[in-house]
């Protein structure tokens, strides 16, 4: 089938590959124009569209995708059906243009985590199952009828990072399936999905990235595993920000809530409401990330110390 993928980050290049190794035909990709980054200010392209510039794929960079211009260079196209992954909302009037209309890949079982942070949602909220749904695009974000689903185990040390890599990676043998289907029966079918199971994945906002130290020790350490490696959960310590990204749970003693435990060798061990938290791998402004072990080298912290 001719189909126009349509993708922006890292996690959408999978399944491009996939749809480029597959017997469907790749007639354009659709990413968003590229930025100014850097002290230099040299423009970057997003990864999908550096992905298809460097195997000299067709690509459209476009800010506005209700542009006249767009959805007209996309109509010459004739496609089958677009393939969208971590892309934008697409209006209505692109929707419809392919034949077989624009299909989806959802990092969770849907209807649950709706939204622009399931993968982050699922961690956050200690879930130990998650999925990948494959589904039509409808006008409002993410009820389309479902077309496939599989459900992938969460691991204990799970981040955003490694779960996200794996569920791109069933999604994007997933897609082939799906367009093998489609192509076979000449249809989409799909099922619908149930509105009472629904739940909300908001996107992640800057004011939701503070540690709060009278948390419990198993939700600061959840938050912080689905907000690794990007934006990183944050707290002070003496008027300065610093970023934690890798944690474990400790037993802790009846101290207040952010107060320095242990602070030697490789061992930074925090105060919880109801118990403690050792801190792995951190960050301080201005410097890059380490490991607790070269972070206390550089930075004397002492036990009876407060964070936040």
């Amino acid at each position: 089938m001719r189909t126009v993928f349509m993708g922006n980050p890292s996690f959408a290049i999978p399944t491009l590959k996939a749809i480029i190794q597959s017997e469907h035909e790749l007639i354009a990709v659709v990413s968003n124009p590229p930025k100014r980054i850097g002290r230099g200010r040299s423009l970057s392209h997003t990864p999908v569209g550096k992905f298809s510039q460097d195997n000299k794929i067709p690509l459209i960079e476009s800010q506005d995708l209700r542009s006249d211009e767009l959805k007209n260079e996309l109509h010459i196209l004739r496609p089958d059906v677009f393939i969208v992954v971590a892309f934008k909302i697409l209006p209505n009037p692109i929707i419809d243009i392919p034949k077989y209309g624009s299909l989806n890949l959802h990092a969770s079982l849907l209807p649950k985590y709706r939204g622009a942070g399931p993968i982050q949602w699922a961690l956050m909220n200690g879930d130990k199952k998650t999925g990948v749904t494959i589904f039509q695009i409808k006008p409002k974000v993410d009820t389309g009828d479902i077309l496939m689903q599989k459900e992938v185990d969460i691991l204990n040390d799970d981040n955003m990072l490694s779960l996200g890599n794996r569920l791109c990676e069933y999604g994007a043998h997933m897609m082939i399936e799906v367009l093998n289907n489609i192509e076979a029966e000449g249809k989409v079918n799909g099922i619908r999905q149930d509105p009472k199971l629904a739940t909300p994945a908001p996107k992640i906002r800057k004011n939701m990235t503070e540690i709060d130290w009278k948390w419990t020790s198993r939700k600061i350490h959840n938050w912080v595993r689905g907000l690794t490696p990007f934006p990183g959960m944050s707290t002070n310590y003496k008027g300065k920000r610093l970023r934690i990204f890798d944690t474990s749970i400790q037993p802790g003693a009846n101290l207040s809530p952010g107060t320095i435990i242990e602070a030697g060798g490789d061992r930074l061990i925090i105060a919880t409401v109801d118990g403690a938290l050792r801190i792995h791998e951190l960050q301080i402004e201005g410097k890059k990330r380490m490991n607790a072990d070269d972070f206390l080298r550089g930075n004397k912290m002492q036990s009876g110390d407060l964070l936040g």
